[in-house]
C-alpha cells in the first residue's frame, strides 16, 4: 500500500468512527460530564500502552509543556462535555452541525494570536455561518431544545478551536498520541472531584459502552487521524473530515431514528459549505 492510499484509508476510517461516536451521547444514559470522565480513563490506558509498546518515553521535554498540556486538557475536556451535552438536549444533527462552525471560528481567533485582524472574506464566511445557524433554530428562546443544542454546540466549537490553535502554536512538536495522553489525563484529574461517585453506579452495559467509546471511538480515531497527516495535505484531511457531519446524521437516522428537519439540512449545508471554503482558503493562503 502506498503512503497516499494509507493516508486516505486512515482519514476515512477515523472520520467514519467519529461519526459513530456521536451516537454514544444518546446511547449511554449518563451526563456529558460523567461520559467524558469515564471515556478519558479508558483512552488514557489504551494510549499509554500503545506508547509503551512503541518503546517511547511518556515524559514531556520541559516544565512549560506540562503547563500547556493542562491548558489543552481543559479545552479538550470542555469541548467534549459541551459537544455531548448539545446532542443530549437537542439532536445529533444539530450538535454536529453546530460543532462545524469551528473552522470559521478558528480563522477569526487565530489572527488575534498574531496581533492581526480577520480578513474580509472571513467576515463574510462568519456571516454565512450565522445564517446557517439561524436556520437550525426554530425559536430563539431559552426553553427551546434546538436553541439550547445550537448554543452548546457553538460553544463546543469555540473551545475546540481554542484547543487546536494552542496545540498548533505550542505543542505540535509532540506526536498526537502524546498530546492526547496528557490531555485525557488532565481531563480525569479535573473531573474526578465532580463525578467520582458515578464510578460505583455504572452498570455492566454502560461499562461495555464506555470501554468501546474510550478505546475504539476515542483513542483509535485520533491516532488514525494523526497518522493520515503524515501522508496527506492538511487541506485534504480537513475536507474529508467534513464528512463527519454526513456520517453522524446518517447514523443517527438509522440507529436512533432521528430524522433532521428540512431547515436543519439547509442550515447544515450552509455551515459545511463555509467550513469547506475556509479550509481551502486557509491552506491556499499558507501555500
Amino acid at each position: 500500500m502506498t503512503g497516499h492510499k494509507e493516508g486516505l484509508l486512515s482519514v476515512h476510517a477515523s472520520v467514519f468512527i467519529f461519526g459513530l461516536t456521536a451516537l454514544f451521547s444518546k446511547l449511554i444514559s449518563l451526563t456529558a460530564i460523567e461520559i467524558t470522565l469515564l471515556r478519558s480513563i479508558f483512552a488514557v490506558i489504551a494510549i499509554a500502552f500503545y506508547i509503551l509498546w512503541l518503546k517511547e518515553s511518556l515524559l514531556l521535554n520541559n516544565k512549560r509543556d506540562y503547563l500547556i498540556a493542562i491548558l489543552l486538557g481543559f479545552f479538550l475536556g470542555s469541548h467534549w462535555i459541551t459537544y455531548f451535552h448539545a446532542m443530549q438536549v437537542s439532536s445529533v444533527a444539530v450538535g454536529i452541525i453546530a460543532l462545524y462552525t469551528y473552522p470559521v471560528i478558528t480563522v477569526f481567533l487565530e489572527p488575534l494570536f498574531h496581533g492581526e485582524w480577520p480578513q474580509g472574506r472571513d467576515i463574510i464566511a462568519a456571516l454565512t455561518v450565522l445564517f446557517g445557524v439561524y436556520l437550525l433554530v426554530p425559536e430563539f428562546t431559552i426553553d427551546n431544545q434546538m436553541a439550547q443544542g445550537v448554543f452548546w454546540g457553538v460553544l463546543s466549537a469555540f473551545l475546540f478551536a481554542m484547543r487546536n490553535i494552542i496545540h498548533g502554536r505550542y505543542f505540535k512538536s509532540y506526536p498526537a498520541r502524546h498530546a492526547l495522553l496528557y490531555q485525557t489525563l488532565v481531563i480525569i484529574v479535573l473531573l474526578l472531584p465532580f463525578s467520582s461517585d458515578i464510578i460505583t453506579e455504572v452498570n455492566t452495559q454502560q461499562w461495555q459502552q464506555l470501554v468501546l467509546l474510550g478505546i475504539i471511538f476515542t483513542a483509535l480515531p485520533h491516532t488514525l487521524f494523526a497518522h493520515s497527516l503524515l501522508y496527506l495535505k492538511a487541506k485534504t484531511v480537513g475536507l474529508i473530515a467534513c464528512m463527519q457531519v454526513v456520517y453522524g446524521i446518517l447514523f443517527a437516522a438509522v440507529f436512533l431514528l432521528e430524522y433532521p428537519a428540512l431547515s436543519t439540512i439547509a442550515g447544515g449545508l450552509i455551515v459545511i459549505s463555509a467550513a469547506v471554503y475556509e479550509t481551502i482558503s486557509t491552506v491556499k493562503q499558507k501555500a
